[in-house]
């Protein structure tokens, strides 16, 4: 009797031993929380107006329209996939209608690029049909380095095109890093982010509500009129610009100048994963 108890004992030993799980101290952790919010797609989600995640598809998932690729492919993402540029080579999109009737925005994605050598980087585009800049025109400039990263953009409002600058942006090449750019029409104010913080408020030559006129194409991985053909009549090619030959990632269009905090907030969580 005592040889069976002690081999039942022994398997129920083992069989407890067996369904044992190893302590995992992250299920215990409390959940990601940054300013409120515990994913990306809880910001602003009834303001986003266009998204391309580019993970193995050139869709918006805002809208369900697909972009047109001239050379690009996919490779290793900021999250998950992304769009790999090169020479030559470019995505068109289609803008929805709420795109062209944006009066305030925010853009913003990731990218990954080495300076500049042989012309300006293009990396946001929607385009104007008609003008030599589109109506927003986000580029690195020739020049850069990589302690003085140059970033241009372009406004246009009822035909007319503003500028702005925002210079020695400090190790911005050769890593994945986050920009972010918003108008506010209430403000008059462009804002500029690196990597969720913000390193430029500049009072606007642009004032009140954005008015876009001759509304394009999006443009990812160069500026409009590098494409074959130009997205405008404004000029054709130009030999100081150039393309995009590192990657971009999670771009997304808001009708709306996000606060501070939910662009901190964004960076952080995509940085997260989240």
């Amino acid at each position: 009797m005592k040889t069976k108890y002690f081999l039942l004992m022994a398997t129920v030993a083992l069989g407890l031993s067996s369904c044992q799980k190893k302590f995992d101290p992250s299920s215990y952790a409390p959940a990601l929380n940054i300013g409120g919010y515990t994913s990306a797609k809880q910001i602003a989600p009834n303001n986003l107006v266009a998204y391309y995640a580019f993970d193995g598809s050139l869709i918006d998932s805002a809208s369900s329209t697909s972009g047109v690729n001239t050379g690009t492919t996919f490779g290793a993402g900021f999250k998950k996939q992304s769009l790999q540029g090169a020479l030559n080579s470019y995505v068109l999109g289609t803008p929805s209608a709420k795109v062209n009737a944006l009066k305030s925005f925010t853009v913003t994605e990731w990218f990954n690029s080495p300076a500049p050598t042989t012309g300006i980087i293009g990396l946001f585009s929607l385009a104007n049909t008609t003008q030599f800049w589109g109506n927003i025109e986000i580029f690195i400039e020739n020049g850069s380095t990589a302690t003085n990263g140059q970033l241009r953009i372009h406004l246009n409002q009822g035909g007319g095109d503003k500028t702005y600058s925002v210079n020695d942006l400090q190790s911005i090449f050769g890593k994945w890093v986050n920009l972010s750019l918003s108008y506010d029409e209430t403000t008059s104010m462009v804002k500029v982010y690196i990597n969720g913080s913000r390193v430029a408020a500049i009072a606007s030559t642009v004032t009140g509500p954005l008015a876009f006129t001759n509304t394009g194409r999006f443009v990812f991985g160069t500026v409009q009129f590098q494409t074959t053909p130009s997205q405008t009549s404004g000029t054709t090619k130009q030999d100081w610009a150039s393309f995009l030959t590192g990657q971009i990632d999670e771009v997304r269009v808001y009708d709306k100048a996000l606060s501070d905090a939910e662009i901190s907030a964004l960076s952080i969580l995509e940085s997260r994963g989240k």
